[in-house]
Protein backbone atom coordinates (compact mmCIF):
# COMPACT_ATOMS: atom_id res chain seq x y z
CA UNK A 1 0.00 0.00 0.00
CA UNK A 2 1.26 3.36 -1.01
CA UNK A 3 2.74 5.32 1.79
CA UNK A 4 2.35 2.39 3.89
CA UNK A 5 5.81 1.07 5.97
CA UNK A 6 7.08 -1.36 8.65
CA UNK A 7 9.54 1.70 9.24
CA UNK A 8 9.79 5.68 8.47
CA UNK A 9 12.79 6.57 10.14
CA UNK A 10 13.06 10.62 11.03
CA UNK A 11 16.25 12.07 10.53
CA UNK A 12 18.84 11.80 7.86
CA UNK A 13 21.75 12.10 10.28
CA UNK A 14 24.30 9.21 10.84
CA UNK A 15 22.44 7.44 13.38
CA UNK A 16 19.30 7.82 11.80
CA UNK A 17 20.72 6.80 8.61
CA UNK A 18 22.16 3.53 9.97
CA UNK A 19 19.00 2.53 11.76
CA UNK A 20 17.03 2.41 7.82
CA UNK A 21 20.14 0.84 6.98
CA UNK A 22 19.48 -2.02 8.93
CA UNK A 23 15.79 -2.06 8.93
CA UNK A 24 16.32 -2.96 5.47
CA UNK A 25 18.81 -5.37 5.70
CA UNK A 26 15.77 -6.97 7.96
CA UNK A 27 13.83 -7.42 4.81
CA UNK A 28 11.54 -4.30 6.28
CA UNK A 29 9.77 -1.45 4.17
CA UNK A 30 11.62 1.73 4.95
CA UNK A 31 11.29 5.18 4.67
CA UNK A 32 13.82 8.00 5.54
CA UNK A 33 12.85 11.30 5.98
CA UNK A 34 15.23 14.22 6.50
CA UNK A 35 13.68 18.10 7.35
CA UNK A 36 16.66 19.54 5.19
CA UNK A 37 17.31 19.17 1.63
CA UNK A 38 20.63 16.95 2.71
CA UNK A 39 22.45 16.38 6.28
CA UNK A 40 24.41 19.44 7.33
CA UNK A 41 23.79 18.51 11.42
CA UNK A 42 26.58 17.04 13.26
CA UNK A 43 27.18 13.88 10.55
CA UNK A 44 29.02 16.74 8.63
CA UNK A 45 30.50 18.88 11.18
CA UNK A 46 32.97 16.59 12.51
CA UNK A 47 36.44 14.78 11.85
CA UNK A 48 35.14 12.22 10.21
CA UNK A 49 37.49 9.59 13.02
CA UNK A 50 36.12 6.17 13.54
CA UNK A 51 37.47 4.97 16.85
CA UNK A 52 36.52 2.25 18.77
CA UNK A 53 39.42 2.84 20.40
CA UNK A 54 38.28 5.62 22.38
CA UNK A 55 35.38 4.40 23.69
CA UNK A 56 34.39 2.26 26.81
CA UNK A 57 34.22 -1.60 26.73
CA UNK A 58 30.38 -1.22 25.66
CA UNK A 59 30.45 1.60 23.03
CA UNK A 60 33.98 -0.41 21.96
CA UNK A 61 31.86 -3.55 20.72
CA UNK A 62 29.22 -0.96 18.76
CA UNK A 63 32.36 0.57 17.51
CA UNK A 64 34.36 -2.27 16.09
CA UNK A 65 31.46 -3.53 14.65
CA UNK A 66 30.66 -0.27 12.43
CA UNK A 67 34.19 -0.81 11.57
CA UNK A 68 33.28 -3.97 9.72
CA UNK A 69 29.82 -2.41 8.58
CA UNK A 70 32.05 0.98 6.93
CA UNK A 71 34.32 -1.48 5.21
CA UNK A 72 31.52 -3.96 3.93
CA UNK A 73 30.01 -0.92 2.55
CA UNK A 74 33.24 0.14 0.95
CA UNK A 75 33.59 -2.51 -0.91
CA UNK A 76 30.52 -2.23 -2.77
CA UNK A 77 30.37 1.43 -3.08
CA UNK A 78 32.72 4.59 -2.52
CA UNK A 79 31.56 5.83 0.75
CA UNK A 80 35.31 7.25 1.41
CA UNK A 81 36.34 4.87 3.79
CA UNK A 82 40.36 4.75 4.57
CA UNK A 83 42.09 2.11 6.24
CA UNK A 84 44.73 4.28 7.89
CA UNK A 85 44.97 3.53 11.78
CA UNK A 86 44.70 5.79 14.70
CA UNK A 87 47.27 6.68 16.77
CA UNK A 88 47.32 8.25 20.66
CA UNK A 89 50.63 10.36 21.43
CA UNK A 90 51.93 10.47 24.78
CA UNK A 91 53.56 13.99 26.16
CA UNK A 92 54.63 12.70 29.13
CA UNK A 93 55.11 9.55 31.47
CA UNK A 94 51.91 9.86 32.66
CA UNK A 95 49.87 9.52 29.87
CA UNK A 96 52.49 7.17 28.31
CA UNK A 97 51.29 4.98 31.43
CA UNK A 98 48.01 5.22 30.59
CA UNK A 99 48.76 4.12 26.58
CA UNK A 100 50.69 0.96 28.07
CA UNK A 101 47.11 0.14 30.39
CA UNK A 102 45.06 0.71 27.34
CA UNK A 103 47.05 -1.83 25.44
CA UNK A 104 46.57 -4.37 28.26
CA UNK A 105 42.51 -3.83 28.60
CA UNK A 106 42.58 -4.22 24.56
CA UNK A 107 44.80 -7.41 24.43
CA UNK A 108 42.17 -8.76 27.06
CA UNK A 109 39.52 -7.41 24.26
CA UNK A 110 41.08 -8.91 21.50
CA UNK A 111 41.39 -5.42 19.98
CA UNK A 112 44.38 -5.14 18.01
CA UNK A 113 47.13 -2.26 19.22
CA UNK A 114 50.56 -1.57 18.65
CA UNK A 115 53.07 0.34 21.18
CA UNK A 116 54.99 2.68 19.18
CA UNK A 117 58.48 4.01 20.80
CA UNK A 118 59.79 7.85 20.49
CA UNK A 119 61.13 7.18 17.17
CA UNK A 120 58.68 5.02 15.32
CA UNK A 121 55.99 7.69 15.82
CA UNK A 122 58.84 10.00 14.79
CA UNK A 123 59.70 8.34 11.60
CA UNK A 124 55.66 7.61 11.36
CA UNK A 125 54.48 10.52 11.43
CA UNK A 126 56.31 13.77 10.17
CA UNK A 127 56.34 17.10 11.16
CA UNK A 128 55.80 15.42 14.48
CA UNK A 129 57.93 17.35 17.05
CA UNK A 130 60.70 15.37 19.34
CA UNK A 131 59.97 17.76 22.12
CA UNK A 132 56.39 16.80 22.09
CA UNK A 133 55.77 12.90 21.56
CA UNK A 134 57.45 10.08 24.34
CA UNK A 135 55.19 7.05 23.09
CA UNK A 136 51.78 6.07 21.16
CA UNK A 137 49.73 3.29 20.86
CA UNK A 138 48.36 2.42 17.15
CA UNK A 139 45.87 0.76 16.11
CA UNK A 140 45.58 -0.63 12.65
CA UNK A 141 41.87 -1.55 12.02
CA UNK A 142 40.64 1.90 12.64
CA UNK A 143 39.25 4.29 9.70
CA UNK A 144 38.71 7.67 8.41
CA UNK A 145 35.53 9.20 6.59
CA UNK A 146 35.04 12.70 4.71
CA UNK A 147 32.22 14.05 6.84
CA UNK A 148 31.10 16.57 4.54
CA UNK A 149 30.60 13.53 1.88
CA UNK A 150 30.45 10.06 3.26
CA UNK A 151 26.86 10.78 4.39
CA UNK A 152 25.71 11.73 0.98
CA UNK A 153 27.36 8.54 -0.69
CA UNK A 154 25.74 6.32 2.12
CA UNK A 155 22.22 7.64 1.23
CA UNK A 156 23.27 7.66 -2.78
CA UNK A 157 24.34 3.53 -1.95
CA UNK A 158 21.18 3.13 0.05
CA UNK A 159 18.50 4.39 -2.80
CA UNK A 160 20.46 3.25 -5.65
CA UNK A 161 21.56 -0.17 -4.47
CA UNK A 162 19.40 -1.04 -1.75
CA UNK A 163 16.37 1.04 -3.66
CA UNK A 164 15.52 2.88 -0.09
CA UNK A 165 12.79 5.13 -0.32
CA UNK A 166 13.77 8.55 1.07
CA UNK A 167 12.73 11.63 1.07
CA UNK A 168 14.38 14.66 1.78
CA UNK A 169 13.00 18.12 2.52
CA UNK A 170 10.00 16.46 4.56
CA UNK A 171 10.01 18.26 7.79
CA UNK A 172 8.11 16.31 10.39
CA UNK A 173 5.40 18.45 11.60
CA UNK A 174 2.95 15.23 13.67
CA UNK A 175 3.54 12.11 14.50
CA UNK A 176 0.76 10.47 16.41
CA UNK A 177 -0.42 6.58 16.88
CA UNK A 178 -3.68 5.78 15.42
CA UNK A 179 -4.81 2.51 15.58
CA UNK A 180 -2.38 -0.02 15.13
CA UNK A 181 -0.60 2.40 12.42
CA UNK A 182 1.68 5.51 13.36
CA UNK A 183 0.50 8.67 11.22
CA UNK A 184 3.87 10.89 10.02
CA UNK A 185 2.58 14.04 8.93
CA UNK A 186 5.01 15.86 6.37
CA UNK A 187 5.14 20.05 5.99
CA UNK A 188 3.85 19.69 2.58
CA UNK A 189 0.88 17.81 3.66
CA UNK A 190 1.86 14.81 2.71
CA UNK A 191 1.34 11.91 5.23
CA UNK A 192 3.18 8.37 5.69
CA UNK A 193 2.05 5.41 7.97
CA UNK A 194 4.51 3.23 9.70
CA UNK A 195 3.84 0.18 12.04
CA UNK A 196 7.06 1.64 13.59
CA UNK A 197 8.46 5.10 14.29
CA UNK A 198 11.72 5.86 14.84
CA UNK A 199 12.73 9.76 15.33
CA UNK A 200 16.65 10.54 15.72
CA UNK A 201 16.42 14.04 15.85
CA UNK A 202 19.99 15.22 16.87
CA UNK A 203 19.96 18.28 18.46
CA UNK A 204 16.24 19.38 16.94
CA UNK A 205 14.27 19.58 19.85
CA UNK A 206 11.60 22.46 19.43
CA UNK A 207 9.50 20.33 16.57
CA UNK A 208 8.34 16.81 18.21
CA UNK A 209 7.56 16.48 21.38
CA UNK A 210 9.94 19.34 22.61
CA UNK A 211 8.40 18.45 26.69
CA UNK A 212 9.90 15.16 26.43
CA UNK A 213 13.23 16.85 25.80
CA UNK A 214 12.29 20.11 28.25
CA UNK A 215 12.13 17.11 30.76
CA UNK A 216 15.26 14.95 29.73
CA UNK A 217 18.94 15.73 30.55
CA UNK A 218 20.26 16.07 27.50
CA UNK A 219 22.49 18.81 26.93
CA UNK A 220 24.57 19.92 23.55
CA UNK A 221 28.07 20.45 22.98
CA UNK A 222 29.10 23.05 20.54
CA UNK A 223 32.81 22.50 18.87
CA UNK A 224 35.21 24.59 17.32
CA UNK A 225 37.10 23.07 14.18
CA UNK A 226 39.28 24.49 11.69
CA UNK A 227 41.13 23.17 8.50
CA UNK A 228 44.06 23.99 7.10
CA UNK A 229 44.98 24.54 3.32
CA UNK A 230 46.18 21.97 1.58
CA UNK A 231 49.53 21.03 2.78
CA UNK A 232 51.44 19.98 -0.57
CA UNK A 233 53.12 16.74 -0.70
CA UNK A 234 53.46 16.56 2.69
CA UNK A 235 51.05 13.06 4.28
CA UNK A 236 49.90 12.86 7.56
CA UNK A 237 48.19 9.26 7.98
CA UNK A 238 45.10 8.36 10.16
CA UNK A 239 43.59 9.65 13.00
CA UNK A 240 46.45 11.71 15.43
CA UNK A 241 44.81 11.92 19.13
CA UNK A 242 47.26 13.62 21.42
CA UNK A 243 47.48 13.16 25.26
CA UNK A 244 44.71 15.73 25.93
CA UNK A 245 42.69 13.31 24.16
CA UNK A 246 44.18 10.50 26.10
CA UNK A 247 43.40 12.71 29.09
CA UNK A 248 39.51 12.96 27.72
CA UNK A 249 38.53 9.60 25.97
CA UNK A 250 36.33 7.12 28.18
CA UNK A 251 38.26 4.22 26.99
CA UNK A 252 41.08 5.78 29.71
CA UNK A 253 38.60 5.91 32.48
CA UNK A 254 38.75 2.50 32.45
CA UNK A 255 42.76 2.06 32.78
CA UNK A 256 43.86 1.72 36.45
CA UNK A 257 45.55 5.22 36.55
CA UNK A 258 43.61 7.29 35.66
CA UNK A 259 41.43 8.52 38.32
CA UNK A 260 44.81 10.01 40.05
CA UNK A 261 46.00 11.04 36.71
CA UNK A 262 43.13 13.12 36.48
CA UNK A 263 42.98 14.75 39.92
CA UNK A 264 46.26 16.17 39.36
CA UNK A 265 45.38 17.87 36.74
CA UNK A 266 44.56 21.92 37.01
CA UNK A 267 41.06 23.59 36.81
CA UNK A 268 41.77 26.74 36.34
CA UNK A 269 43.30 26.02 32.68
CA UNK A 270 42.14 27.41 29.69
CA UNK A 271 42.54 23.72 28.16
CA UNK A 272 39.48 23.08 30.81
CA UNK A 273 37.40 25.99 30.33
CA UNK A 274 36.88 25.70 26.67
CA UNK A 275 36.89 21.63 26.62
CA UNK A 276 39.83 21.62 24.23
CA UNK A 277 41.30 18.44 23.61
CA UNK A 278 43.91 18.18 19.87
CA UNK A 279 43.44 16.07 17.33
CA UNK A 280 44.54 16.46 13.67
CA UNK A 281 43.09 14.23 10.51
CA UNK A 282 44.46 15.19 7.20
CA UNK A 283 41.74 15.53 4.60
CA UNK A 284 41.46 13.68 0.81
CA UNK A 285 42.78 17.55 -0.66
CA UNK A 286 45.63 17.55 1.37
CA UNK A 287 43.94 19.90 4.04
CA UNK A 288 44.49 19.37 7.94
CA UNK A 289 41.45 19.72 9.85
CA UNK A 290 42.06 20.62 13.55
CA UNK A 291 40.72 21.49 17.42
CA UNK A 292 38.40 20.87 18.75
CA UNK A 293 36.98 22.45 21.64
CA UNK A 294 33.48 21.82 23.34
CA UNK A 295 31.23 23.94 25.45
CA UNK A 296 27.84 22.98 26.71
CA UNK A 297 23.98 23.93 27.10
CA UNK A 298 21.01 22.48 28.42
CA UNK A 299 18.81 20.89 25.55
CA UNK A 300 15.87 23.95 26.51
CA UNK A 301 18.77 26.43 26.52
CA UNK A 302 21.10 26.08 23.13
CA UNK A 303 20.94 29.59 22.49
CA UNK A 304 22.68 30.18 25.53
CA UNK A 305 25.98 28.73 23.10
CA UNK A 306 25.20 31.54 20.62
CA UNK A 307 25.86 31.90 17.01
CA UNK A 308 29.65 32.86 16.88
CA UNK A 309 33.02 31.39 16.64
CA UNK A 310 35.35 32.37 19.34
CA UNK A 311 38.28 33.46 18.05
CA UNK A 312 40.42 33.27 21.40
CA UNK A 313 39.44 29.52 21.25
CA UNK A 314 40.64 28.52 17.59
CA UNK A 315 43.75 31.31 18.51
CA UNK A 316 44.69 28.39 21.46
CA UNK A 317 44.02 25.41 19.71
CA UNK A 318 46.83 26.42 16.55
CA UNK A 319 48.88 27.43 19.59
CA UNK A 320 48.95 24.41 21.44
CA UNK A 321 48.76 22.01 18.20
CA UNK A 322 51.63 23.89 16.75
CA UNK A 323 53.33 22.67 20.13
CA UNK A 324 52.60 19.17 18.64
CA UNK A 325 52.94 19.07 15.15
CA UNK A 326 55.38 21.17 12.63
CA UNK A 327 53.02 21.53 9.84
CA UNK A 328 54.41 22.79 6.28
CA UNK A 329 51.10 25.46 6.68
CA UNK A 330 49.02 26.71 9.53
CA UNK A 331 47.17 28.91 7.61
CA UNK A 332 43.60 28.23 7.67
CA UNK A 333 41.48 28.02 5.04
CA UNK A 334 37.82 27.54 7.40
CA UNK A 335 36.36 27.26 10.21
CA UNK A 336 33.52 26.15 11.42
CA UNK A 337 31.31 24.64 14.47
CA UNK A 338 29.32 22.14 15.29
CA UNK A 339 26.81 20.66 17.44
CA UNK A 340 25.66 17.15 19.04
CA UNK A 341 23.42 16.13 21.69
CA UNK A 342 24.56 13.59 25.10
CA UNK A 343 22.78 12.72 28.11
CA UNK A 344 24.56 14.02 31.30
CA UNK A 345 23.62 10.57 33.12
CA UNK A 346 23.51 7.90 30.54
CA UNK A 347 25.30 6.96 27.24
CA UNK A 348 22.40 7.68 24.57
CA UNK A 349 18.65 9.14 25.05
CA UNK A 350 16.23 6.87 23.86
CA UNK A 351 12.24 7.01 24.93
CA UNK A 352 9.53 5.04 23.53
CA UNK A 353 5.91 6.58 22.82
CA UNK A 354 2.47 4.66 22.67
CA UNK A 355 4.75 1.18 22.22
CA UNK A 356 5.33 2.23 18.34
CA UNK A 357 7.30 5.85 18.18
CA UNK A 358 11.18 5.42 19.38
CA UNK A 359 13.01 8.69 20.01
CA UNK A 360 16.96 7.63 19.68
CA UNK A 361 19.27 10.50 20.13
CA UNK A 362 21.86 12.01 22.77
CA UNK A 363 24.39 9.74 21.19
CA UNK A 364 27.31 12.80 21.86
CA UNK A 365 30.59 12.17 20.58
CA UNK A 366 29.79 8.85 19.58
CA UNK A 367 28.22 9.00 16.12
CA UNK A 368 30.51 8.50 14.08
CA UNK A 369 32.05 6.13 15.51
CA UNK A 370 29.14 4.04 17.06
CA UNK A 371 25.94 4.90 15.25
CA UNK A 372 26.16 1.58 12.55
CA UNK A 373 27.01 -0.85 15.38
CA UNK A 374 24.10 0.60 17.85
CA UNK A 375 21.62 1.06 15.36
CA UNK A 376 22.08 -2.78 14.33
CA UNK A 377 21.59 -3.75 17.28
CA UNK A 378 18.77 -1.70 18.66
CA UNK A 379 17.03 -1.90 15.11
CA UNK A 380 16.90 -5.87 16.10
CA UNK A 381 15.26 -4.61 19.87
CA UNK A 382 12.21 -2.84 18.18
CA UNK A 383 11.63 -5.69 15.82
CA UNK A 384 11.64 -8.43 17.96
CA UNK A 385 9.06 -10.26 14.91
CA UNK A 386 9.43 -11.22 11.92
CA UNK A 387 8.44 -8.99 8.65
CA UNK A 388 5.12 -7.17 9.14
CA UNK A 389 2.46 -7.88 6.36
CA UNK A 390 0.99 -4.32 4.98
Amino acid sequence: MENRYDAVIVGGGILGTFHAFHAMEMGLKVCLVEKDAYPKGATTQNFGQVVPSGMNSKWQQFGRESLRIYKEIQSQFDISIRQNGSVYLASNEEEEQLLVELRAINNSNDYTSKMLTKNECLDRYPGLRKDYVKAGLFFPEEVTVEPRIMIHRLQEFLSTRKEMEIKMGFPVIGCERNGEWVKVDGATGESLWAKKVIICNGSDFKNLYPEVFAESDLEVSKLQMMQTKPQGNYELNGSILTGWSIRRYEAFYECPSFASIKNNEPEDSLQKQWGVHILFKQATDGSVILGDSHQYADANKIEDLGYDLDMDIDHFMVEEAKKIMDLPTYEIQRRWYGMYSQCKTSDIFQKTIDGHIHIVTGIGGKGMTGSAGFSKKNIATIFNTQKINL
